[in-house]
C-alpha cells in the first residue's frame, strides 16, 4: 500500500514538475503557443491525481486496509 502511495506521490510532483518546465520554457516562435495548453494539461493531471489519491486513501480506510495511528485525542 505504501508502494502505491509513493507512486502516486511521484506523479504528482512529476506533473507539477512538467507545469513548472513548460511555464519557464523560452517563449519564441511556436512554442509560445504551445507553452499553454500544455502547462494547463499538465496542471490538470496533478490536480486530477490529488483527487485520485484522496479519495483511494479514504476508500482504504473505510475499507479497513489502512488504520491512522496519530496521537491519541484527549479527552
Amino acid at each position: 500500500m505504501k508502494i502505491l502511495f509513493l507512486f502516486a506521490f511521484l506523479g504528482i510532483i512529476g506533473a507539477l514538475g512538467a507545469a513548472g518546465l513548460f511555464m519557464l520554457k523560452n517563449s519564441s516562435g511556436a512554442d509560445k503557443n504551445e507553452r499553454g495548453p500544455k502547462m494547463a494539461k499538465a496542471l490538470a493531471l496533478r490536480v486530477g491525481l490529488s483527487v485520485a489519491l484522496f479519495l483511494f486513501i479514504l476508500f482504504s480506510y473505510l475499507m479497513g486496509w489502512i488504520e491512522p495511528t496519530g496521537m491519541p485525542m484527549r479527552p
